[in-house]
């Protein structure tokens, strides 16, 4: 039986949220999870660290001051296409967020059942990624997308 070899790192997760009792919150699971968590607090400090550095993962929250959610995940896919996004919302049912019309990979709603659902696709798009490489590494031929 092959061992699954452990990554070179561990995953790198942008974590964008205005609230900063929730960004705590959040970067303490997914820390604990042994991920490496980069914050910020708003979409325009979001975006300028993620074209400063290579995320695995981003997660932001919908509404947020300046830049929005579904803007920044607009800019970031203009950037890197296949950068896998999860969107949070306290308002996503309320709102009918999905995946189609706000560009996220996932959107999942800030209720009870939040911290599960997180972890679980996180680890999904992280499984999702696992070839991908950063965006400048790529070359200019893009690669196809998997629905999904």
């Amino acid at each position: 039986m092959l061992k699954k070899s452990a990554p070179l790192h561990p995953p790198n997760i942008l974590l964008i949220d205005d609230n900063r009792d929730g960004l705590i919150v959040r970067k303490q699971l997914l820390q604990e999870q042994g991920y490496l968590v980069v914050t910020a607090t708003d979409g325009v400090e979001a975006f300028e660290t993620y074209q400063a550095e290579f995320f695995d993962v981003v997660v932001t929250d919908c509404r947020m001051p300046r830049v929005n959610g579904i803007e920044l995940i607009s800019r970031i896919r203009e950037r890197d296409p296949e950068a896998r996004i999860i969107l949070l919302s306290g308002g996503a049912e309320a709102l009918s967020l999905t995946p189609q019309n706000t560009g996220a990979d996932a959107v999942i709603a800030k209720t009870h059942d939040e911290p599960g659902r997180l972890l679980r696709w996180v680890k999904r798009l992280l499984n999702r990624s696992a070839l991908r490489k950063p965006p400048g590494s790529q070359k200019a031929v893009r690669p196809t997308r998997a629905a999904g």
